[in-house]
């Protein structure tokens, strides 16, 4: 049985992958919705140094409840455009991150 995953999300072995979208030098890290198939996400951090990507990656372990080593950047370290790799699992990842991309699109909780 195969289970349909959100486009910005897909599994990879034991892994999943998160598409991203950076918005970095923001006030606050904030997810604030979806941007061409990817979450969109506020950083407030520069794009210098790899301190964005810190920020970003900081950001997701501490949603998803995880210790900061399992989420890094797989591809995209110096776009905006990203795909972050985490040890959890895809339906883990998508029961958490799911409401908080439609609490961002006002859409209403999914029964």
């Amino acid at each position: 049985m195969r289970v349909e995953h959100p486009s910005w999300l897909r599994a990879a072995e034991a892994q999943a992958i998160v598409s991203v979208v950076a918005q970095p030098g923001s006030k606050t890290t904030e997810l604030v919705g979806l941007h061409d198939g990817a979450l969109r996400v506020r950083i407030a951090a520069p794009a210098l140094d790899g301190r964005g990507n810190a920020a970003l990656c900081a950001w997701l372990a501490e949603t998803l409840a995880l210790a900061r080593r399992d989420v890094s950047v797989l591809r995209g370290e110096k776009s905006r455009r990203k795909q972050l790799v985490v040890a959890m699992s895809t339906e883990g990842v998508a029961a958490i991150l799911e409401p908080l991309v439609d609490k961002a699109l006002n859409i209403r909780p999914r029964v």
